[in-house]
């Protein structure tokens, strides 16, 4: 493995260059089993030296216990990196397994707060609205989010799992420089609707679990069976039973072309999403997480496959035959509000 940086992407027409893959830090404190505080750490510094620059975190990740263990990291390397947090799902003390979406001013306010003090510095490069909340206008929820860019709080805002519609009414309150939301060979939906709008509006997207939270790695086959009691991944439907094995068969065309590129099933999934910048003419940066060194080096690899116009016709098919709802609760996605 050769240090050679990842190339970078701008995030936004006036946001800032970050490298063209970032970490998605939310497994290095909860949600994926066993965490390993020592190896996370490693992971951060071999993902600054292969050139990651977009840390991704959020205020309930761990109920802030995320942000509390980045933030000697981010306070090491300030100059060098940009750190993307979030609001929106707020935890109820008598019952931390539940989230409740808040979009509205008072909760914006406490929740920045929050994080800049559990981060340890004086402005959030990158704060996103983490979920949304029909009930309180876009336009109103973004306006406070602008308030706090003059109030000098915040750099740049973003959106996660939005409608075309809804980026469009936000960035006519403020400029929008990311749009999160999943994609990845198992979840294309955005394509339709808010990639075309992202790119019109020359916004970045930030593509969450690339690669389908690990299934495309080919790392478990059955939630239940191959983790541990305590990982979320045993709640979603695509990856138990009978979905798990209706999915599972639709790894194979990705093996075939791993093979074909000497290369993982990860960073053929990867190199895929990478690819798209270059399909749909817009900035995409994905934030595969990891808690390995080893897992930074095989992800950040991936930015140099490139993938034949053949291979991908293979790999086209795939998500239309996906089994199970990316979710128990589609609440927590754009579904149905487009």
């Amino acid at each position: 493995m050769t240090d050679s940086r990842i190339p970078t992407a701008r995030l936004g027409d006036n946001g800032p260059e970050v490298g063209v893959q970032g970490l998605g830090c939310m497994g290095m404190s909860f949600a994926y089993g066993p965490v390993d505080a020592d190896a996370s750490r490693a992971t951060l510094e071999r993902a600054l030296e292969l050139g990651v620059t977009l840390y991704d975190t959020a205020d309930a990740y761990g109920a802030g216990e995320n942000e509390k263990f980045l933030s000697p990291f981010f306070k090491a390397h300030r100059d060098e990196i940009v750190i993307a947090t979030k609001f929106a799902l707020s935890i109820p003390p008598e019952d931390p397994t539940r989230r409740i979406i808040r979009n509205d001013a008072p909760y914006i306010r406490t929740a920045v707060e929050a994080s800049l003090q559990r981060l340890d510095v004086d402005v959030i490069d990158l704060y996103y609205m983490h979920r949304r909340d029909p009930e309180v206008p876009i336009e109103e929820t973004v306006g406070v989010m602008a308030e706090l860019v003059r109030e000098g709080k915040v750099k740049h805002l973003g959106l996660s799992e939005v409608t075309a519609t809804e980026l469009r009414a936000a960035q006519g309150v403020h400029p929008i420089a990311a749009v999160q939301s999943e994609w990845s060979l198992f979840s294309r939906d955005i394509e339709a609707q808010v990639v075309p709008a992202v790119r019109e509006l020359g916004v970045a997207l930030v593509a969450y679990s690339p690669l389908g939270r690990g299934f495309l790695t080919g790392s478990f086959a059955d939630a239940d069976q191959d983790l541990t009691a305590d990982d979320f991944r045993r709640t979603q439907p695509r990856f138990t039973g009978e979905n798990a094995a209706a999915n599972a068969a639709l790894l194979e065309p990705v093996r075939s072309v791993a093979k074909a590129h000497d290369a993982t099933l990860g960073q053929i999934a990867l190199a895929w999403v990478q690819q798209q910048a270059g399909i749909h003419g817009l900035p995409v940066v994905p934030i595969p997480g990891t808690r390995k060194p080893s897992r930074i080096e095989e992800n950040t690899a991936a930015t140099a496959i490139h993938l034949t116009d053949e291979e991908l016709a293979l790999l086209e098919p795939i998500a239309a035959k996906v089994a199970g709802d990316r979710y128990p609760d589609m609440r927590f996605t754009s579904a149905g509000r487009e």
